[in-house]
């Protein structure tokens, strides 16, 4: 057995394990862990609860309610003395008790087969044990272990010897251990309260020692065990190898995990930043439920208040016509009312006074007759205009449920730009269910780099993030927002940052401009290849149909050091388009000798493929340039150039990026979109070089806005 390694020499290790060491039952740590069939590891005290609980489910022991699973939620725990009491009884031979000897195991709920000997044939986990012991002493290192041999006063341990399974201060030690004995070769570690055997010793056949590993049922057995146990025709190796085996398998497990380590701190950091987005989501969930519900209730006492005074006040209308008329016919009786009040006139004597009053008393007295006649309540009893049907709404508050979940949306990668801001851009699915706002995250893929993701709140479908590093990628992800509702993330997107800060520039419309056959808009941003008026009026004339020579424009700033780029796109509808730089020395000396090589007189190549006509030629042009035409990328066939690649014919990137290094004398073409070099070679730098673009035929080419941005202030976005 190997000596107890120091305690203290992995303290904050051990103090960072303490989940491992949580027994899946009791949630506590363990004590006297003792290893499952299914390599689960469970408290010796555990176990037998567990067995006791299921023993009293299968005899009805008890009429109390048992709760299966784990100890900490049954209602009473029965004592460890009742417990061994009943497992002993059931172990007896011809018991009533039946013997139980599966249980479900709390760490992965499946149950579990003992086997004939129950909890004696499950090996004791002294490794986890130990690592607890040592977890234990972390957590109370101020509190010492006392000695176990010696007098008042106590002194503290020094020592531990494991054979004596005793703590030992140094002169009790000697005492106990002298030299010349048998006893000074005891093995002894740092203090500890956690003694294991030296040997580890077969359950099922207590005096022998385990020095086989069985790969069945994984776990160590004796000699015994595998020549007429129950592992006689299980396949076995030797403790050695299987030491040997598991420790290799559990260094590389251990390698890969540590390899992965900026993995796992990037998806800790996407977890914490979760459980904080899902702990203030959640709260507004609440909040905005509390709300609407609370508007709900308004309404409805609103409408109630509403609806119960229109009931009243027609009752009270209606209870105040139906008492006059009541008290009308009242006044019908006789002495009483009306018909009182005409007894009394008749007995008034004198003509001249009876005829002054009984006139209206007559018209009066035939009303009432009239209206015996054809009776009438003045008000209606029925509240039936008044019924409130609240079946729909009813309803409808049965059926209130959750909105429908936002659409998850994706990033447009081609209407997406990353220069030296990035413009991202992204849009719904069928363009529907559109959110409130918007966040946005990105983050740079570079090991050195915080693996946190920026966010980015956006009221709209795009947003600018400024500040990015050149020649980098990075990593964006959107994701939708409605109150307090949020869609999953979209698909990661990576983008790379051009090479080179972005250069900015116009078309020149004076240096070589030719104003017959290109047309520059009025922002000039754009150039077009047109046939121009001269060829349109001689066009009786023309008999074969060809273009004779390339128009060249350049922009309006140049360039003397440091290294730039700058991006553009190509009509699809273009015939020829060359584009690349130009040094202001050959472009006046050019312009001042110009070549005419649609001359029969000049004959470019010569028939054979040596190469030394292209250089030639070459070399005596203002331009290095690449050609453009029919879709396609055409690469220069030249024996200058640095790179080499095996294509010379690749498809036309949607955007075209040119990068120039004046110190390096290098110029490279990129696929703007993925900023993917695809052709470089070298250039004599000299003087002022510019961004130089040459056309024939039909064709256009249209600068990227951020190009042109500190010359045009009509770019809004970037």
């Amino acid at each position: 057995m190997e000596v107890q390694p120091e305690a203290g020499d992995s303290q904050v290790a051990i103090r960072n394990i303490e989940r491992e060491l949580i027994c899946p039952a009791c949630k506590e740590l363990y004590t006297h862990p003792l290893i499952l069939p299914c390599q689960h590891s469970i408290c010796h005290k555990c176990v037998k609860e567990l067995l006791f609980m299921t023993l009293e489910d299968s005899t009805d022991v008890s009429s109390e309610a048992s709760t299966p699973g784990s100890p900490r939620v049954r209602i009473q725990s029965p004592s460890l003395e009742r417990i061994d009491r009943l497992l002993r009884s059931g172990s007896k031979r011809n018991s009533l008790t039946p013997r139980i000897t599966s249980l479900s195991c709390p760490g992965c709920l499946r149950d579990v087969d003992l086997g004939e000997r129950g909890i004696n044939g499950l090996f004791r986990n002294f490794t986890l044990e130990n690592i607890v012991e040592r977890y234990r002493q972390a957590a109370r290192a101020a509190t010492a272990i006392m000695c176990d041999y010696c007098k008042p006063p106590i002194q503290e341990s020094t020592k531990s010897c494991m054979d004596c399974s005793a703590s030992f201060c140094n002169e009790c030690f000697k005492i106990n251990h002298p030299w010349g004995t048998i006893k000074a070769q005891h093995e002894y570690g740092p203090p500890t309260t956690s003694f294991r055997p030296k040997v580890l010793m077969c359950p099922e056949h207590e005096s022998e020692k385990v020095n086989m590993y069985c790969e069945i049922c994984r776990r160590p057995v004796c000699h015994l065990c595998k020549l007429g146990g129950t592992h006689a025709n299980h396949r076995v190796t030797t403790m050695s190898n299987a030491y040997k085996t598991l420790k290799e398998k559990l260094t590389k497990g251990i390698s890969y995990l540590i390899s992965k380590e900026s993995q796992v701190k990037t998806q800790i950091s996407e977890l914490e930043i979760l459980i904080r987005r899902t702990e203030s989501n959640g709260n507004r969930a609440v909040e905005e439920a509390t709300y609407n519900f609370d508007k709900l209730f308004s309404i409805l006492e609103e409408r109630k208040t509403f609806v119960l005074q229109s009931i009243q006040g027609s009752q009270s209308s209606r209870l105040e016509k139906l008492q006059s008329q009541l008290e009308e016919y009242q006044g019908l009786l006789e002495n009483s009312g009306l018909v009182g009040y005409a007894q009394e006139v008749l007995k008034e004597t004198d003509h001249s006074c009876f005829v002054q009053t009984a006139k209206q008393l007559h018209t009066r007295i035939q009303k009432a007759s009239e209206s015996l006649k054809t009776f009438r309540p003045a008000a209606d009893s029925s509240f039936e205009d008044y019924f409130v049907d609240v079946s729909k709404e009813e309803n409808l508050l049965t059926d209130l449920s959750f909105s429908k979940a936002l659409d998850v949306p994706e990033i447009n990668t081609d209407e997406s730009k990353v220069y030296n801001n990035a413009k991202i851009c992204w849009n719904h699915p069928n363009d529907s269910g559109l959110a409130d706002s918007y966040i946005l995250e990105y983050r740079k893929l570079d090991k050195n780099e915080d693996p946190t993701w920026n966010e980015i709140e956006a009221g709209s479908t795009s947003k600018v993030i400024s500040d990015l590093d050149l020649n980098s990628s990075y990593c964006f992800r959107v994701q939708s927002l409605r109150g307090s509702m949020c869609s999953p993330h979209s698909k990661e997107v990576i983008l790379q940052t051009p090479p080179a800060p972005v250069y900015s520039f116009l078309f020149d419309d004076k240096c070589g401009y030719n104003k017959e056959r290109l047309m520059l808009n009025d922002k000039r941003n754009i150039v077009e290849s047109v046939a121009g008026h001269p060829l349109l009026l001689g066009a009786e004339r023309v008999q074969v149909g060809c273009y004779m020579c390339l128009d060249y424009i350049i922009g309006d700033t140049g360039i003397t050091r440091g290294k730039h780029f700058w991006a553009f796109s190509v009509e699809s509808y273009s015939y020829m388009v060359k584009v690349g730089v130009a040094s202001d020395i050959k472009l006046q000396e050019w312009l001042h000798n110009p070549r005419d090589i649609s001359s029969p007189r000049y004959d470019q190549d010569s028939g054979h493929d040596s190469g030394s006509e292209d250089v030639a030629f070459d070399s005596s042009q203002p331009f290095t340039l690449a050609t453009i035409g029919m879709r396609k990328l055409f690469i220069p066939k030249a024996c200058n150039v640095s790179t080499s690649y095996g294509e010379r014919v690749l498809p036309l990137p949607s955007r075209i990026g040119v990068c120039l290094d004046y110190e390096k004398g290098k110029v490279g073409f990129y696929d703007a979109t993925s900023m993917k070099c695809l052709y470089e070679r070298e250039v004599d730098c000299i003087g002022t070089m510019y961004p130089a673009f040459a056309l024939m035929g039909g064709g256009a080419i249209r600068l990227e806005e951020v190009i042109t941005a500190k010359h045009l202030d009509y770019s809004h976005e970037i």
